[in-house]
């Protein structure tokens, strides 16, 4: 063999060795044929403005986030999604991500740095997402992990999820994403105009990970109820939380992730805290990861909040709502549940009338038959000596949001049956 002939292949060699190395580098993370990305944490955003014209959000600069979140389902992959719905571009100088030790503390051996499009650094355009590249990390059902990243500018307000009901952390000046234990210079605590504090998220709109094909993701969709309002920060005592413990306690292969997409004051039809349910719903619920189930909580603030013309809407036109809710879940192949709306008597806010207008769409629900299957919230929920009001023992005291008891008796009123694949109801 000539001398050129064979510098030749060895040139072919290494050029398909470094073809195969690329390949294999790129095709690690992928799935095989019985798997697929699924979401196993999510949140609904909304822009920085609290309501219209009334401020919101802060912002950062030179800082760290380090965002604490509770798995549903587990994966051995994963990657996180970021997006800055209704405000400014954001750079973001540096992200990690890893399980939770406690407090800001992380467990060192998990820690993972994010790229984004194979970059350590990523700029999100106004109003967009991005998903960072995947990386390997044993993620558990129902664990907490914790998400960083450093912002070396000044961010504007941000985007955020104000109820989030989970304290999460900020450093001082500075890059603190791959520490342990992260120096901590205040929490994401915010207190709105009427001095009631919230623990908040910024920009982290989601979590996926690598799981079995048999693994769907259900979404909770509705107002401050699904939200967990009035339930205990820190406790994951939401009802989705609940009824994802419920779902992880089962035998066999019929997990689901479990995402709650509540925003405290939503409505079906008009505004008040964050875009109208069915402006957001593609965004909240269709075009979810893996979204295989939609279990839909709304109305009751259409009824309650009406504080104009504006916000007059008819019973009709609730129902009207749902009912593209229903279509659209439908073309998509989505199973959609409808919960009856939960009791509002004692409610500064609620009269006869309301309480007539809540019990006419329940009886829609009910008996329409045009969701696939209808949770009883309403049922479980009510006094049944006052039915228009929450029973004493799931009352939060505000006579609207249920207790931690009253949102695991939601939880609890769910037939898991309706998520496997024929024996739904």
């Amino acid at each position: 063999m000539s001398k050129q002939k064979g510098m030749c292949c060895f040139w072919l060699h290494g050029l398909s060795l470094a073809i195969v190395t690329a390949f294999a580098s790129s095709a690690i993370f992928a799935a095989d044929n019985n798997e697929h990305w699924v979401e196993t944490w999510s949140t609904a955003l909304h822009a920085p403005n609290l309501f219209p014209g009334v401020p919101g959000s802060p912002s950062f600069n030179n800082e760290t986030l380090r965002q604490i979140v509770h798995t549903s389902v587990g994966g051995d992959r994963v990657r996180v999604r970021l997006s800055t719905f209704g405000s400014g571009a954001l750079f973001i100088g540096e992200a990690h991500i890893a399980r939770r030790d406690s407090g800001p503390k992380i467990f060192p051996e998990t820690d993972r740095m994010l790229t984004f499009s194979g970059q350590s650094t990523v700029t999100i355009p106004p109003g967009a997402i991005v998903l960072s590249d995947p990386v390997y990390l044993n993620v558990p059902a129902l664990s907490d992990l914790a998400v960083s990243i450093f912002v070396p500018g000044s961010t504007g307000p941000a985007t955020w999820h104000l109820e989030a009901l989970q304290t999460s952390y900020v450093s001082p000046h500075g890059n603190f994403s791959a520490s342990v234990d992260m120096e901590v210079d205040r929490t994401t605590r915010y207190r709105d105009p009427s001095g009631a504090e919230h623990d908040a998220w910024f920009w982290l709109a989601g979590v996926e990970v690598m799981a079995s094909k048999q693994t769907g993701a259900i979404v909770a969709f509705g107002d401050s109820v699904t939200d967990g309002t009035r339930s205990a920060p820190d406790s994951n005592s939401r009802w989705p939380d609940y009824l994802a413990r419920r779902i992880m306690g089962q035998l066999g292969n019929d997990k689901k992730g479990v995402l709650n997409k509540g925003i405290a004051g939503n409505k079906l039809l008009n505004e008040i805290i964050g875009p109208n349910a069915l402006a957001r719903y593609d965004r909240d619920v269709l075009i979810e990861t893996g979204v295989t189930h939609v279990i839909v909580l709304l109305g009751n603030n259409d009824i309650l909040f009406v504080f104009g013309p504006a916000d007059v809407v008819s019973v009709e036109q609730i129902i009207a709502g749902h009912r593209q809710l229903i279509r659209r879940a439908h073309a998509r192949g989505i199973k959609i549940y409808g919960g009856t709306l939960t009791p509002f008597g004692k409610f500064g806010l609620s009269s006869p009338l309301k309480e007539n207008m809540r019990a006419q769409v329940n009886k829609w629900i009910r008996e329409s038959g045009e969701y696939d299957a209808v949770i009883d919230f309403d049922a479980v929920t009510r006094n049944p000596d006052l039915p228009s009001q929450l029973k004493t023992e799931y009352d939060s005291g505000d006579g609207l949001h249920p207790n931690a008891a009253g949102y695991k008796a939601m939880a609890d009123a769910i037939d898991l049956k309706m998520f496997k694949e024929g024996e739904r109801q």
